[in-house]
């Protein structure tokens, strides 16, 4: 019957406290007005019929029953729906900073509406004066007695409901602390990743700038500029706040340069990226690795070399990658330290940050070499995907 307002991290939360929520059948549907309506009137109703049962036990049994249960609707009724407007009214003028003066309110206001409810249902039911309860102190006490038994039943299930929704907030706030909690695990592990990925690649690429300068400085040249390329690429999707399948693009095109320029005629790639993905956004750091093991565990071992080639194509409500070599293959490739912790780290960061709705899966080709095959849910292009 009345809509509690907490505040949450700074928002505004609606506290859904109508008695009937306690039944957890009917927090199924949102907090509306026609909805609040529909639930007082069921709540008086299942009262009404309650009420009656024990009228019919207890007395009042010379009405027959659909007459007594008849008349016990529209006066619980009536009850119902003017303690429903009060307590909104209250809700809407009354601030909760004292709460017993609120309490006290709403039980004045429960109390005064069993008060007025009562005579005024008899006087619509049967025609009576309904002043004649003010006039018998016999009919005076029990209506004054109905009333407070009413107002202090419907205070303990409104204060029930409010600490229900308080819990409920409360888990609401845990849940975010183990979300952002998550997010920081994940951060954590795309640091681990870059700091796995970077070190060795960096010493292998100056150490073979290195040993070219001398015999090959052409070839020197042109494998720093495109490091310097990478570089810049890295850097720049390092400060990004979010990162757009363009921008992991650019990163894998500049790191396949600088080891085309190394492999020489051994390694050769290619993209093919369905128009119009190109700015969807992803997690930073998911494409470098898959690259990267494609090299490492496919192509570099192989003495002839092979092909890479990066797909990308939505797929229902998927954007589906997929990175193919034509390397040695899983049954041939050889054991390396390190060997696939970088795909683990890939997968716990992929579970963190889309939960079930993304995957990564290893598949070998048939005519040699793997597929890995990312699937992540396709979001719109103004969307960001939170990283602490």
């Amino acid at each position: 019957m009345i809509n509690v307002h907490l505040e949450k991290r700074g928002k505004t939360v609606r506290d859904r406290n109508h008695p009937l929520e306690l039944i957890p059948w009917f927090r199924r549907w949102p907090p509306s007005l026609a909805r609040d309506l529909l639930y007082t009137a069921i709540w008086s109703s299942m009262l009404a019929l309650a009420l009656t049962v024990l009228q019919r036990f207890f007395g009042r049994g010379d009405l027959p029953f659909t007459r007594l249960l008849l008349a016990t609707l529209v006066i619980s009724n009536l009850i119902g729906f003017m303690i429903h407007a009060a307590l909104h009214l209250l809700e809407s003028h009354l601030p909760r900073t004292n709460l017993r003066l609120f309490r006290a309110a709403q039980l004045l206001a429960i109390a005064v509406a069993s008060v007025i409810g009562i005579p005024l249902g008899n006087a619509l039911f049967v025609g009576t004066n309904p002043l004649r309860f003010f006039q018998h102190s016999t009919a005076l006490v029990f209506l004054l007695a109905f009333a407070l038994i009413t107002a202090g039943l419907m205070i303990l299930v409104l204060a029930a409901g409010e600490r229900r929704t308080r819990r409920e907030a409360e888990a609401a706030r845990q849940q975010e602390q183990i979300a952002a909690a998550g997010m920081l695990v994940a951060e954590a592990r795309l640091r681990a990743l870059q700091a796995q990925i970077e070190p060795h690649f960096l010493y292998n690429t100056l150490a073979n700038v290195v040993g070219l300068i001398d015999s090959q400085p052409a070839k020197a040249r042109r494998m720093l500029e495109r490091f310097i390329d990478y570089l810049r690429a890295s850097l720049s999707a390092s400060r990004a706040e979010h990162a757009t399948l363009q921008g992991e693009l650019e990163l894998a095109r500049a790191y396949l340069d600088v080891l085309g320029v190394r492999l020489e005629g051994r390694l050769r790639w290619r993209f093919e990226i369905a128009p119009g993905i190109d700015q969807l956004p992803i997690a930073p750091m998911l494409l470098q690795p898959l690259v990267e093991n494609a090299v490492m565990h496919g192509i570099e071992p192989k003495l002839e070399g092979g092909d890479i080639v990066l797909r990308a194509h939505p797929d229902g409500g998927l954007l589906c990658i997929d990175v193919c070599d034509t390397g040695l293959g899983l049954r041939m490739l050889p054991p390396r330290p390190g060997g696939g912790v970088g795909l683990s780290n890939l997968r716990e960061r992929l579970h963190q940050l889309y939960g079930s709705a993304a995957s990564l899966r290893l598949i070998e080709n048939p005519a040699g070499g793997v597929s890995a095959r990312l699937q992540l849910p396709v979001l719109e292009p103004c969307t960001t995907i939170p990283t602490p």
